[in-house]
């Protein structure tokens, strides 16, 4: 019987660096948004209109340093600043459409219709 220990404790590393990453209530929702495309911050805002400006900061600021968004900075008066997702951002869709997926079928089954 060979030793399945070592492949067991790199899928539970894989798996709390994935959830590390887009751990939160509004982490999730920002990669959502950004998916229809680049957007600035009040962009963001009002997509998930519940978020505090503060805390849409913060949260852009960790994904940013998670290197799922890119912030770019455009030298116009005032400054304009824009995110958009990085490859490895765009590499969430498969996990987002299954996370929905399960959601709406908990929501069925737990909730009701």
């Amino acid at each position: 019987m060979e030793n399945k220990e070592p492949l067991c404790q790199f899928k539970l590393m894989a798996s709390r660096d994935a959830l590390e990453v887009i751990q939160g209530k509004w982490r999730i929702p920002i990669i959502i948004s950004l998916t229809y495309g680049k957007k600035r911050f009040g962009e963001i805002h009002r997509d998930i209109a519940d978020i505090s400006p503060k805390m849409l900061s913060q949260e852009l600021k960790s994904l940013e340093t998670n290197k799922i968004i890119t912030r770019t900075l455009f030298d116009t008066k005032p400054l304009t600043v824009e995110y958009s997702l990085t490859p490895l951002g765009l590499s969430t869709t498969k996990l987002l459409d299954e996370l929905l997926n399960w959601g709406i079928h908990f929501r069925n089954e737990v909730v009701g219709k």
